[in-house]
């Protein structure tokens, strides 16, 4: 059996969180292949290393000089070595930084250092091979992440690996240039290492127990889900629920490796199992709800719309022509709502009302800012009736105005537009009659 494991930056953030990190992998001899993330913040206040290359790499961009930030990068790296009495010296890493980046080698680079310098580490003091990302990982030249190429290239080069540590969060061009991920994309890392050995499960750790139905900075303590299935976890990250990257499920879906959220902090918790699919109830009727804040619907009106064959794909022509993509489309007989950014289409709306009049004709139109969209994500709403009207009574019931509601034919999830002042009392009201009415 093989697990790969994924620790992210506060489980490596000081050598006490190493020495933490290293008792979990010797607990458990399938924890073979280790995936490392930069480290994060060693306390309130602290600054994540990945931040600190970035500032000290504009400092280089710009021509000033960044020995003073460099060094203080490098001291944080040497009091984890010293921290772990570990006789390894980085001083030759640091010199090559230092030269490329006033080579202007660029930002992706910069920013991968580190979870790269992490990663020498955490091989040493565990005694495993350590695999430069940069090798094995690969993105096609329009940036994009290739994912057939590189799990071609991963899986031969660790066909014959036993143990082996692999940075997250960046790969390379065909040329070498490195080129990292979104924000958290050790997350994809450690789902793209899970794919190419097979494993047969994913265990990504981090400093919370597990996937809560509801953002604990909103909802006091809210409760845990125990199993939750990729589709479920892609709606709830999607919209803001931040445990795990929503792109890290990709590459082990197709092969039906399941992901174990884990608390590296304690380590005794079960956490949360991330499947393909499940004959497991949810202890509640939703899974979770999630959200975000900062849209605007631009309301479309025309008499007779739903007889015009191609109205619709007109309309969005005008956002597709400025470069704007739409989150949700709602509809009625006359009228047609297009929910997108409102940082995305502030800048370009009157090139979008313009360009919808030229190419629909509508009779008018209608725009209107400072929305937030919730998401309520469960498998357990397909055979629940009256989820909706649960929902709508609740939201009701605390004053929240509803302006817009759209639900899927696979009834895994319902969308909720309402003002981003109504956001938290919204989220609030539908934990309150979904899970704290249960308990």
């Amino acid at each position: 059996m093989k697990k790969v494991v994924k620790f992210g930056g506060s489980s490596l953030a000081s050598a006490e969180q190493f020495q933490k990190v290293a008792d979990i992998i010797h607990a458990d001899p399938e924890r073979r292949y280790v995936v490392p993330s930069a480290p994060g913040k060693r306390f309130s206040g602290d600054t994540k290393v990945t931040d600190m290359l970035y500032s000290c790499y504009h400092l280089a961009e710009e021509g000033a000089d960044f020995k003073k930030e460099l060094k203080a990068i490098a001291e944080r790296y040497q009091e984890i070595i010293d921290g772990l009495s570990l006789s390894l010296s980085l001083a030759d890493e640091f010199k090559l930084i230092e030269k490329n980046f006033k080579e202007k080698t660029g930002e992706n680079y910069a920013a991968s250092r580190g979870e790269y310098l992490n990663g020498i580490i955490i091989a040493a003091y565990l005694g495993y091979e350590f695999i430069d990302s940069a090798e094995v990982i690969r993105f096609k030249d329009n940036g994009e992440f290739d994912a057939e190429v590189t799990n071609e290239i991963l899986s031969a080069r660790l066909q014959d690996v036993e143990k082996a540590v692999v940075p997250g969060f960046y790969g390379a061009y065909a040329d070498g240039r490195v080129k990292t991920f979104s924000r958290g994309g050790s997350d994809v890392t450690g789902s793209i290492v899970a794919r190419a050995v097979k494993a047969d499960v994913y265990e990504n750790w981090t400093d919370v127990s597990g996937f809560l139905i509801a953002d604990p900075r909103i909802i006091d303590q809210p409760e845990a889900i125990e199993t939750i299935t990729y589709r479920e976890l892609r709606e709830l990250s999607y919209m803001g629920a931040s445990v795990l990257h929503e792109d890290a499920i990709f590459p082990v879906r197709r092969e039906g490796i399941p992901i174990n959220i884990r608390n590296t902090n304690s380590p005794e918790d079960t956490g949360t199992w991330i499947v393909e699919s499940t004959c497991q109830k949810c202890r509640y009727t939703i899974t979770g709800v999630a959200g975000k804040k900062g849209f605007c619907s631009v309301n479309i009106e025309k008499a007779m719309m739903n007889s015009e064959i191609g109205f619709g794909r007109k309309v969005l022509q005008a956002f597709e022509d400025n470069g704007i993509s739409f989150e949700h489309i709602p509809s009625g007989i006359d009228t047609l709502t297009v929910f997108v950014h409102q940082d995305e289409f502030m800048d370009k709306e009157q090139k979008v009302v313009s360009a919808i009049h030229r190419l629909a004709d509508p009779d008018s139109i209608d725009i209107e800012a400072d929305l937030a969209l919730i998401a309520v994500v469960g498998r357990g709403m397909k055979s629940t009736r009256g989820t909706a009207g649960r929902i709508f009574s609740a939201l009701a019931h605390a004053n929240v105005n509803v302006k817009m509601i759209d639900q899927g034919s696979s009834e895994l999830n319902i969308i909720i537009g309402v003002a981003n002042d109504d956001f938290e009392t919204a989220i609030k009201a539908i934990y309150d009659i979904f899970v704290v009415a249960r308990i």
